[in-house]
């Protein structure tokens, strides 16, 4: 039987025996493969996007809660969210019928609302698009100069309606890939208000003239 004196340094020596191994063993790997674990393609924050598996269903999606603040731990409950796909977009800034029945269930001017809905955008949005919402001063356009970043703080989707800036982030446009897995329901729309407000500081009145 080995003793404990025995068996501290009987484990060190394994464990350093491991990991010297990782390194031949990788080296074999290289010389049969011609490539190695410690050499690899990676991709770019946003260079590979891609939507969700087709047919799933992302919790997120379902988390439509009666009231803001609130989360749904079981079956989606509370308000109802119709289906949209890309192609409700439609009409650039207006959508299809359904995307037209949205209404803002928040308070565009609700501080709660505007801190919210900066918290994600920072999170989520500012990337491409920029923390005052300039595509050209995003923090991807120096990394990607061909791909074209686009202005949500302009006169253009100032004069979206809040139902298509939310379909928007919701389904995905163009190169941008859906936000409706990440972002629940009623933050959805406090990303909304929070790019009005976006549009309001740049000098842009947004749809409505609010």
């Amino acid at each position: 039987m080995l003793s404990r004196r025995m068996i501290r340094p009987l484990v060190a020596g394994l464990a350093l025996a491991t990991l010297a191994g990782c390194k031949p063993l990788d080296d074999t790997m290289v010389m049969i493969f011609g490539r190695s674990m410690r050499d690899q393609r990676s991709f770019d924050p946003y260079e590979n996007t891609r939507g969700a598996p087709e047919g799933s269903v992302a919790f997120a999606y379902g988390n439509a809660p009666a009231a803001p603040g609130e989360v749904n731990v079981g079956q989606p409950e509370g308000v109802a969210v119709p289906h949209l796909t890309q192609a409700d977009l439609g009409l650039p800034g207006v959508g299809s019928e359904k995307v037209q029945a949205l209404v803002n269930p928040t308070d565009p001017d609700d501080p709660e609302s505007l801190a919210r809905g900066e918290e994600l955008y920072m999170r989520f949005c500012v990337v491409c698009h920029g923390p005052d919402g300039i595509g050209a001063n995003a923090y991807i356009a120096d990394k990607h100069p061909i791909l074209p970043a686009y202005n949500l703080s302009g006169p253009i989707v100032a004069n979206y309606s809040d139902a298509y800036i939310y379909t928007m982030i919701r389904v995905g446009r163009g190169l941008m890939p859906e936000y409706g897995s990440r972002i629940s329901e009623f933050d959805r729309w406090n990303v909304v208000n929070y790019v009005r407000k976006l549009q309001r500081d740049a000098g842009n009145l947004p749809a409505g003239g609010e």
